[in-house]
């Protein structure tokens, strides 16, 4: 995998959440989780998708383990992918594994939304996210 969250701070721990994903999957420590049917994660790939937090810990293929914990609380660094957001955007998930965008109001809608940036990004840069799920 690639472009990983990167913590930068925690609070209360990062609030960690307990979901049940599939043993054969590999998910890497900071990936931005992707909530599927019923209470099951995936690594995020669709844009529009609802996200519950970042991989707190690796998962590797087919350990036996069946659970991974998601930090829902801190303030990450993050790759965008999708044009000029000004501090304080509110950001969402993308298509692009482990990126984020300017949210809008599908995503609001969706569940999509990771958080609100700290600093004016661009695309392609890694910024200081506030995620708070």
């Amino acid at each position: 995998m690639a472009n990983e969250a990167v913590i930068i701070e925690l609070f209360n721990g990062g609030r960690p959440m307990d979901f049940t994903c599939a043993d054969g999957t590999g998910i890497a420590k900071g990936t931005l989780l992707e909530l599927t049917s019923p209470r099951t994660v995936i690594a995020n790939t669709n844009d529009n998708a609802p996200v519950v937090g970042i991989a707190a810990a690796e998962k590797v293929a087919s350990d036996g383990a069946t659970t991974i914990a998601a930090y829902t609380d801190g303030i990450f660094d993050m790759l965008t992918d999708a044009g000029t957001d000004a501090v304080g955007s509110i950001m969402a998930n993308s298509a692009t594994e482990n990126t984020i965008q300017g949210a809008d109001a599908a995503d609001v809608i969706q569940g999509s939304v990771v958080g609100k940036v700290l600093e004016t990004c661009t695309d392609g840069g890694t910024h200081a996210v506030r995620v708070n799920l």
